[in-house]
């Protein structure tokens, strides 16, 4: 009988390290089903990384879009203020030449009336003249 038990307990104990064997290989299995879950995790985690890298990247140039669409809308303001400017400088002018030319008109109506005077009394020193001459001539004939 002891040597049945002996025979029998080698075969429980070669099932116990098969067993054993067997729930190692399953218990790394479920290792490596699990390392793949986490490999794939951490791929997935990169390309992630690298998404959110990028959009960083794009909102940065977005920022700098937003600047230079700011710049320009000043710039064409200011071309605008400048052109502005331009054209009042030009009215300023205008209106200094027609500020000179209303002076010099109404020094020309100042001479225009200053010579109506004067023809006036050209015309009337005529007169007198001629009524002097008459009137002398008148005196002489009569003496």
């Amino acid at each position: 009988m002891e040597h049945i038990f002996t025979h029998e307990s080698q075969h429980t104990a070669a099932n116990c390290n098969t067993l054993q064997h067997i729930a190692t290989l399953q218990h790394c299995s479920t290792y490596a089903v699990h390392c793949n879950k986490l490999q794939h995790n951490a791929a997935h985690c990169s390309t992630l990384q690298h998404t959110a890298t990028h959009c960083s990247t794009l909102q940065h140039t977005a920022a700098h879009a937003a600047q230079c669409i700011t710049i320009q809308h000043n710039a064409t303001h200011c071309s605008t203020l400048q052109h502005t400017a331009t054209h009042c400088n030009t009215l300023q002018h205008n209106a200094t030449h027609c500020n000179t030319l209303q002076h010099t008109a109404t020094h020309c109506s100042t001479l225009l009336h200053t010579v109506t005077n004067c023809n006036t009394l050209q015309h009337t020193a005529t007169h007198c003249n001629t009524h002097a001459h008459t009137s002398h001539s008148t005196r002489t004939n009569e003496s």
